[in-house]
């Protein structure tokens, strides 16, 4: 049976975001919101019963939380930061303080002035024009939820209480969901939300289970019991199935995992081309906890450790001590190996509850990462403390993201300078070899890439920003998020350019955007010229497959065929012939 077989069924298009397919029973999770219909004038006398009443409820929700935590699956454990950061919502002054202030301002109900509290909280997380950060609006909707049926007194369906193999349709999992699940009985999930970083997508990664998110409708074209086909791989869901479907996918299933068993067992070996040109295969990570899977993907060191995140997680800025901890265990753990850290990028819109800085027409050209920590030195100061402390315990180097120019880059590193002198006078030791490089993502560093290179130990290149402000395309808008194009002929020429420049001053070029993990892109990249490719750790073993069977002589040759294409779309069909004639297998498993 083929796939035109298949489309006549009653199926959804999703985001994927595990492969793998399962084929079962559905279990429709009602998590339906509470409805707050009416709000209420609350008696001047009884305004500070309202106001304790909001706070029981708080210290419920915090009581229930700190129970899930203490009895997550040790499978789980490391998602333990997930129900941490709800806990800090609980007690952020954005939630609680604004919900009292609320209440006895306007002297209305708790449920009303929480609600109000959460709208105004959605209105600043609307202007931060980052999809990992914006996707986090639904932490806050979560906890919220939480609160609201503590207040009113609704109870909702345990999912603990699930004794079956089943695949979970919901709206949306919250993290609080994801913990009381037995992971046993859980063979997929399905969410009419969420994205590729929302908690279901973490969820699922972590157990690698097949799911598919973002499917706008399922929980009202899909009953319980229904029978489902989920195809993590191509972001299919088939409701209610017909005989020839079921053995259609039963045998996709079987052949994806002998595949992806073969391509996993060969993630170890290395990365070198028939023609004996070796290619560094690194991993981007969020936090500690994936530097596991980076060794058992097969990753050679860190090529991305993005630190945001444990300023996310903290009520307003994390401590010298704390930094400084979380990268030297990385270091530590990867020692001989790299591990190229990228100072703060993200914008002071991120931390309402310590900095009064104003809103922004245009978060994604306003006051972020270097420029953001360049305007606050005392928080860049610390940051850098913590690198080049951990620098003395490991193999660090350092990425200042968003250069736009050599002036940024002469500051960066004149602060860079003065806590290096301020460690040296306290006798705290350091790598006093620390490399130093720049993320390239904006095109006024790819035309001053010449000059940048004369500063600096590396390039690292980030496609995702890259494109988006080359090609003028916001990833999350609906209207135009197609036209975000890595093949498109302007990029390829703008990564060129970057190796060119780095190549007359001898340093290094990575690439650290989702270009690295594409395995379409890889015969673009080969030819280039890159001295590492750096992605998801899952994506590191279909990658080093594809560069051990591509000789360089070939990807050059292809590389000059791409520079006579002028569209994406001719460049992507191009390589689609040429990358699916050589693996003809990925073509058909979905990979291509």
């Amino acid at each position: 049976m083929n796939k035109d077989a298949v489309a006549g069924e009653k199926s959804l298009k999703g985001i994927a975001v595990y492969p793998g397919i399962v084929i079962g029973k559905a279990h429709l999770v009602d998590r339906s919101k509470v409805k707050i219909l009416y709000q209420y004038l609350v008696n001047t006398e009884h305004l500070n019963d309202e106001v304790a009443r909001f706070e029981e409820a708080l210290r419920v929700v915090e009581k229930e939380m700190l129970s899930l935590k203490n009895g997550m699956a040790e499978k789980l454990n490391d998602l333990g930061f997930i129900l941490d950061s709800h806990l800090m919502i609980l007690k952020d002054s954005m939630l609680k303080d604004s919900t009292i202030r609320t209440i006895l301002d306007e002297k209305i109900n708790a449920e009303w002035a929480l609600k109000k509290s959460l709208e105004k909280i959605r209105e600043v997380f609307e202007q931060i024009d980052d999809e990992y950060i914006s996707n986090r609006i639904s932490d806050v909707e979560n906890v919220t939820e939480r609160i609201l049926r503590t207040l009113s007194g609704k109870s909702q369906q345990s999912l603990s209480e699930i004794d079956k193999r089943v695949i979970i349709v919901a709206h949306d999992l919250s993290p609080a969901d994801t913990t009381e699940l037995n992971i046993g009985r859980v063979m997929g999930f399905i969410t009419d939300v969420g994205g590729r970083t929302s908690h279901t997508a973490i969820l699922a990664q972590a157990l690698e289970i097949p799911a598919v998110v973002g499917l706008e409708s399922a929980t009202h074209v899909v009953a319980d019991g229904d029978l489902l086909i989920v195809d993590g791989s191509t972001g299919v869901v088939v409701v209610n199935p017909d005989d020839s479907a079921i053995i259609y996918y039963q045998e996709k299933k079987l052949q994806l995992e002998d595949y992806r068993s073969s391509i996993a067992r060969q993630g170890h070996l290395p990365a070198v081309t028939p023609d004996g040109q070796h290619v560094s295969i690194t991993a981007n990570i969020e936090f500690l906890e994936e530097v596991a899977a980076v060794r058992d993907y097969g990753g050679v060191s860190i090529g991305l450790y993005r630190t945001e995140f444990l300023y996310l997680r903290s009520k307003g800025f994390p401590e010298e001590e704390d930094l400084f901890e979380d990268y030297r265990e990385v270091a530590e753990l990867m020692v001989p190996e790299p591990v190229n850290i990228r100072t703060l990028d993200i914008g002071g819109d991120k931390f309402v509850s310590k900095l009064e800085i104003s809103k922004e027409m245009n978060p994604a050209l306003g006051l972020r990462a270097i420029r953001f920590c360049l305007k606050q030195p005392e928080i860049f100061k610390t940051q850098l403390r913590a690198i080049l402390r951990a620098s003395a315990f490991g193999h660090i180097r350092l990425i200042f993201p968003m250069i736009s120019g050599l002036q940024e880059l002469l500051e960066a590193k004149a602060i860079l300078t003065e806590v290096q002198g301020e460690l040296e006078r306290e006798q705290i030791p350091y790598d006093d070899k620390m490399e130093v490089g720049i993320m390239v993502e904006i095109p006024s560093a790819v035309v001053m890439a010449d000059v940048l290179a004369k500063h600096v130990d590396f390039f690292s290149i980030g496609t995702n920003d890259l494109i988006q402000y080359s090609l003028a395309i916001d990833r999350v808008n609906e209207y135009v998020a197609h036209m975000y194009q890595p093949f498109d002929p302007a990029i390829i020429r703008m990564i060129a350019q970057v190796v060119d420049a780095a190549g007359k001053e001898g340093i290094r070029v990575n690439i650290c955007g989702e270009m690295a993990g594409d395995p379409l892109c890889v015969p673009i990249l080969l030819g280039l010229g890159l001295d590492a490719l750096s992605m998801n750790p899952r994506s590191i073993p279909l990658i080093k497959k594809i560069v051990r069977a591509m000789p360089i002589s070939q990807a050059r040759d292809d590389l000059e065929k791409i520079k006579e294409l002028y569209t994406a779309e001719a460049v992507q069909q191009y390589l689609w012939e040429r990358t699916g004639g050589m693996f003809p297998e990925l073509r058909e498993k979905g990979y291509l």
